[in-house]
């Protein structure tokens, strides 16, 4: 399996209408050669280069059905209808995607990866689940696995 993005090239920078200081969009995103098995896709997107953690989630999204593309702009909101049925988790404290924005004190370069996991089931969380909470309702359902990674960098 394998994801690509319209919006921005694997290493490379994400587009400002992609973080906080734009327009706080999802970016579209392009899975291929996902296993035939699947029954839904969950994503965790993390800032890799926060001070002091390992891993800081900007956005988990779970029970995605097996779609080949994500659109960008995905709606706020615990259970979203469009442009699929699917639960957003807390990460950044809200059930949204919230994009790249370092703090002003914190004006270097973060990079961000977009895991997608293709499952062979539907998760039956809570919408209120973290990360934590997120991996391991996915524990032994995890059919496939891919990344695509972005940084960004305020002016």
């Amino acid at each position: 399996m394998t994801v690509t993005s319209s919006d921005f090239e694997n290493n490379q920078m994400i587009p400002k209408r992609h973080t906080g200081f734009g327009d706080d969009l999802s970016p579209e995103l392009v899975l291929k050669d996902m296993p035939e098995e699947t029954v839904s896709v969950a994503i965790i997107m993390d800032d890799l280069d926060v001070p002091f953690v390992r891993e800081f989630p900007h956005w988990i999204i779970w029970n995605i059905p097996p779609v080949s593309v994500i659109p960008q702009g995905i709606p706020k909101g615990k259970a979203i209808n469009t442009p699929f049925s699917a639960f957003q988790g807390k990460a950044w404290g809200k059930h949204v995607y919230r994009g790249p924005k370092q703090p002003p004190f914190i004006r270097k370069a973060h990079r961000y990866r977009f895991s997608v996991f293709a499952l062979d089931t539907m998760l039956g969380i809570s919408s209120d689940a973290g990360k934590a909470r997120l991996l391991k309702a996915m524990s032994g359902h995890v059919l496939a696995k891919t990344e695509i990674s972005g940084i960004y960098e305020p002016s």
